[in-house]
């Protein structure tokens, strides 16, 4: 049986939009004030980006799940996802503030880094998950052109300091990999997790 519409637990209005050229109905799933959604995006001591990404993802549904438990809300999909953006083995969350959007992109700056979408559907006691892996090399970018984009404050709230719809667009010399993966949710991969949950796409 098709699902009606599936829950997203995400903030992101780039994920709610992605979804939506996929043509599924879809509602919020959102953290309540009371919990500590943050928390869940620290960084274990020695961890892998790959394995940081997924684990991440997967606290984050698992939260998702307990809070739709908790309002006993109808039954549907629930999908999570999380984006990484790392240089070698460095992890680059947010940006804490303009400086060290500064300092990301200083350090992204004619560089090849990868970006991580870990996505992960649960249906009742199903869980499946998958991890989309794209490259993106930066040109060489100045200090001036680097402040001018902190400026606009665009890359405060994104995984490494960028957003690849917006104004560092212009910085991109080379992508390998899926552009929607790099906004943060991989068409590809999400329509094989809900074709697996029962959606005809």
């Amino acid at each position: 049986m098709t699902p009606e519409f599936i829950y997203l637990a995400s903030q992101s209005p780039r994920r709610a939009q992605l979804l939506g050229q996929l043509g599924v109905k879809h509602e919020l799933l959102l953290a309540l004030p009371d919990e500590d959604a943050e928390a869940l995006e620290a960084v274990l001591p020695g961890e892998s980006p790959t394995a940081y990404v997924q684990r991440v993802t997967a606290l984050k549904l698992d939260a998702a799940v307990a809070r739709w438990e908790q309002r006993s809300l109808p039954r549907a999909p629930i999908l999570c996802a999380d984006t990484t953006v790392a240089l070698g083995r460095t992890i680059l969350g947010k940006p804490e503030d303009a400086a060290d959007a500064g300092r990301m992109l200083s350090m992204l700056s004619g560089h090849t880094h990868r970006v991580m979408t870990a996505i992960a559907l649960q249906h009742g006691a199903e869980r499946w998950t998958l991890l989309n892996v794209s490259h993106v090399r930066f040109a060489p970018i100045d200090a001036d052109r680097i402040a001018a984009y902190v400026a606009t404050g665009e890359p405060l709230g994104k995984a490494g300091a960028y957003a690849i719809q917006g104004r560092a667009a212009a910085f991109i010399e080379h992508i390998s990999g899926s552009h929607s993966g790099i906004m943060g949710l991989p068409m590809f991969e999400t329509a094989r997790l809900l074709r697996q949950a029962g959606f005809r796409l």
